[in-house]
């Protein structure tokens, strides 16, 4: 279980001790209210049939920031961060299969390497506790569970898989407030896709997830499942792509904006897109 002190420590604070190695875990309920990101590294031949793949599958894969090739500084969710250590936890990947899972990707890094920032579900879970929504995981001190379904995400070139979500517990008298306010986090996956029977998405077992953790339910409570950003580790996977570096499930990027700024905010343009043109 997290304490209070590592919970409310800044953003900056966290990925220096991810980057130091003073620090490790996934990153559920750290900082809450900030905004969080998965993350996808891939060679520049491969760059951009993924950002094809993210515009037709906005759900699981909302782009926060896209790097030039070679460069591992972020610009717009945090300033001039280092992408290959500020995660707690990477993942190395080569023809599709998961070869190592290092804390810090600095021995991998390529020249031809873009980098891509996905929204979050966890940036949405603190609006969620403020309107009294319990989240399980965190009270049970584990990762959140995901899990691959029988949802199938729109290809784009060589990349073709099965979406990916993650589950929450919510008390049924909830579920439609949790509805309303995770849809308005579309940059953090939105609403969720599916609520109640694990089975019509191809879950069979919720006791056994293929990422995370598995997260008990109480008497009351509805499964709620949400499109994830581990989508596309599940689609490197399908499609054998040749060279890959993501994060582990859970342990994600933690950035400077607060969820509800990166809902006001074009990142790609790097601009709020509620400000009138000049």
């Amino acid at each position: 279980m997290k304490t209070l002190d590592e919970i409310h420590a800044s953003p900056a604070q966290i990925r220096k001790e991810f980057a130091t190695g003073q620090r490790f875990g996934d990153t559920s309920g750290l900082c809450p209210g900030y905004a969080q990101a998965n993350l996808v590294i891939l060679p520049k031949d491969w760059a951009f049939e993924f950002l094809l793949f993210c515009q037709r599958n906005p759900q699981p894969c909302p782009i926060l920031e896209v790097l030039d090739p070679g460069s591992f500084q972020i610009q717009n969710l945090a300033n001039l961060e280092d992408i290959r250590n500020s995660l707690p936890r990477y993942r190395i990947w080569e023809e599709g299969k998961l070869v190592s899972e290092p804390d810090d990707v600095l021995d991998a890094w390529r020249e031809d390497l873009v980098t891509f920032l996905l929204g979050c579900s966890f940036s949405f879970e603190a609006a969620l506790q403020d309107e009294g929504i319990p989240i399980r995981h965190l009270e049970q001190g584990r990762n959140v569970s995901m899990y691959r379904t029988n949802i199938p995400t729109n290809p784009a070139g060589r990349l073709n898989g099965p979406m990916v979500v993650s589950m929450r517990p919510i008390p049924e008298a909830s579920l439609d407030k949790a509805k309303t306010i995770s849809g308005r986090f579309m940059a953090s996956h939105g609403m969720p896709v599916h609520a109640g029977d694990p089975a019509q998405i191809g879950i069979p077992d919720l006791s056994n997830p293929d990422y995370g953790d598995a997260v008990s339910l109480k008497s009351g409570d509805v499964p709620v499942f949400w499109a994830c950003g581990v989508t596309p580790q599940a689609v490197l996977m399908d499609s054998g792509v040749e060279f890959a570096i993501t994060h582990a499930p859970g342990h994600m990027f933690i950035s400077d904006l607060t969820s509800d700024e990166l809902e006001k905010r074009d990142l790609i343009k790097g601009r709020d897109i509620r400000s009138k043109p000049e």
